[in-house]
């Protein structure tokens, strides 16, 4: 493999809702859903730009992250629309942590979707990157 690649995972009590609210807000693509009747065994949302997250209910016990409760986390996501992708996440009823600004390394903003993970968008992509 010749490069890193990171997923994060959330579990989420409303799994369908986020996976709607992903693909709406911020423009992740839905990529695979596993289902178990009402429930999401496994999704996967891929970002445009490489990477993605997986994710799914927090009903399911026999997950690795199944200690983790729903809605907790965070994820840094790179963009190179900071300000477009800052409206759209605000029409889409993203809680509004930090309005985009610009830092030594970069501009973003800060966002927490309907059951509290917090996201982040920047153009950071990293040192080097």
């Amino acid at each position: 493999m010749s490069e890193t690649m990171i997923w994060p995972s959330f579990r989420y009590s409303d799994a369908h809702a986020a996976i709607r609210f992903l693909t709406d807000a911020f423009g992740f693509e839905r990529v695979a859903v596993y289902e178990s009747g009402d429930r999401v065994d496994h999704a996967e949302l891929r970002w445009p730009l490489g990477g993605g997250v997986m994710l799914g209910s927090a009903s399911r016990e026999d997950s690795s992250i199944a200690g983790l409760p729903s809605g907790t986390g965070s994820a840094y996501v790179v963009t190179d629309d900071v300000d477009g992708l800052f409206k759209r996440a605000r029409a889409a009823g993203a809680t509004v942590v930090q309005e985009p600004k610009d830092e030594p390394y970069g501009r973003g903003f800060t966002v927490r979707d309907p059951e509290g993970v917090f996201w982040s968008f920047g153009t950071y992509a990293g040192a080097g990157g």
